[in-house]
């Protein structure tokens, strides 16, 4: 089972990791985006207005993001239909920021966290964490699918993504073991 997983992990690497890099370096930008900005709101104009500044903060770093990310991350996925690419974005984005907001109404209304340390904690650290899995993985499914859905060798990309375990063919390292095998 743990060797399974480890070939699928593996072969996760191998498929993402130009693409993981980059995105983690557009998401770092981001993330200085939304925090800078949702800092300056709760500790001036939104003081108590924590999840409205929350929700406004992460749209802005969504702007850069879509910007960035189409461009650069996957400049080679992008589809020739903008607008349907931007609305599909923005769509989950918008379940991004509801993870977020989310994290932050969590720490506000049932944990009494008042303090912008611990809203930007939750909004920022542990919303952010997993929102930025969820975005990942929805740009490459959903996304910036076009020219990659064209390319031979990206035939099995979904699989791994959606749980095909990638196979892993058989060695024949004596003729006793071929004759086994048969």
């Amino acid at each position: 089972m743990l060797h399974k997983l480890w070939e699928r992990f593996v072969a996760l690497v191998k498929l993402l990791w130009r693409e993981i890099a980059k995105f983690g370096v557009v998401g770092g930008i981001g993330f200085l985006i939304d925090t800078g900005i949702f800092l300056w709101l709760i500790t001036g104009p939104m003081q108590e207005s924590a999840v409205k500044a929350k929700i406004i903060a992460t749209a802005v770093a969504v702007i850069f993001s879509w910007v960035a990310n189409r461009y650069w991350t996957f400049r080679n996925r992008r589809q020739s239909n903008v607008i349907r690419e931007l609305v599909l974005f923005l769509i989950m984005n918008g379940f991004g920021a509801g993870i977020q907001a989310g994290f932050v109404f969590i720490a506000k209304y049932w944990l009494g966290v008042t303090s912008a340390s611990g809203m930007v904690f939750f909004g920022n650290v542990i919303g952010l964490g997993f929102a930025t899995v969820f975005r990942f993985i929805s740009y490459r499914l959903w996304v910036f699918t076009e020219t990659i859905e064209a390319d031979p060798q990206a035939v099995h990309d979904r699989e791994v993504f959606t749980g095909a375990i990638p196979q892993v063919p058989p060695r024949f390292d004596t003729p006793n073991d071929s004759d086994e095998r048969g």
